[in-house]
Formats: C-alpha cells, sequence, structure tokens
C-alpha cells in the first residue's frame, strides 16, 4: 500500500513535518518494500487552495493512507472524497510514523484538526 507522510526533509530519517498543504515535502512509500520518493510540495507558497492541491497530488499517486501533524478542512474534503485515509497527530521521524503505523499506533482521522489556511502562519 502507498502511504505519503508530510515531511520536513527528503529522507526517511526526516523529521515529520506537521502540516498537510504546506508541508516541505511528501515522501510516498510502499510500506511493504521501503521503496520511496521524496516529492518537494510546490504548495507550500501557494496563496490559497494548498490543501485541495496537495490532496489532488496524493490521490493521483494513488496513495492510501496520509500521515501528518495536521490536516485543514479543505484537505480533510479532498483526501476524503478520493477514499484516502488520513492520521493526525503524528510526529517524530519519517521512518518511525511508518513503524507505529504498521503497528497500528495511530487511528484514523474523523474531522479536519486545524481551521482553514492554518499553515500560512
Amino acid at each position: 500500500m502507498k502511504i505519503c507522510i508530510t515531511s520536513e526533509g527528503a529522507t526517511l530519517d526526516s523529521k515529520i513535518d506537521p502540516r498537510f498543504g504546506r508541508c516541505r515535502y511528501f515522501i510516498i512509500l510502499d510500506e511493504d518494500t521501503m521503496a520511496f520518493q521524496a516529492i518537494d510540495n510546490s504548495n507550500i507558497q501557494a496563496s490559497g487552495g494548498a490543501g485541495i492541491q496537495s490532496g489532488q497530488l496524493m490521490a493521483s499517486h494513488q496513495v492510501k493512507a496520509v500521515l501528518t501533524g495536521n490536516v485543514g478542512p479543505n484537505a480533510f474534503q479532498t483526501l476524503q472524497s478520493a477514499g484516502i485515509e488520513i492520521f493526525t497527530g503524528v510526529t517524530g521521524t519519517v521512518r518511525g510514523a511508518l513503524e507505529k503505523f504498521k503497528e497500528g499506533a495511530f487511528k484514523k482521522t474523523q474531522a479536519p484538526t486545524v481551521d482553514s489556511k492554518q499553515g500560512m502562519a
């Protein structure tokens, strides 16, 4: 299964970026093989719509789950509409988050965790 983990850097040992739509990198990885790619987030400086555009990007990469710190209402709606599961409150490193995910340590998020435009600060 393909998973996206929001990251401050381009490696598995990078820290989790707490923002979804405006994270620095999206680490998209296969949880079984650990093969991954780091995508530089071009939406980080968007004046609006970053959550929607980032959610659409995840859908285009056939991601099935997103692990992040927080998710706003527009990103939440876009991801949910695409059938992508969302897990928030994630901290630590990308590698650590993946291990916790495999252990079932995270609960699926049922609603946005921040207000709109929160990631701009």
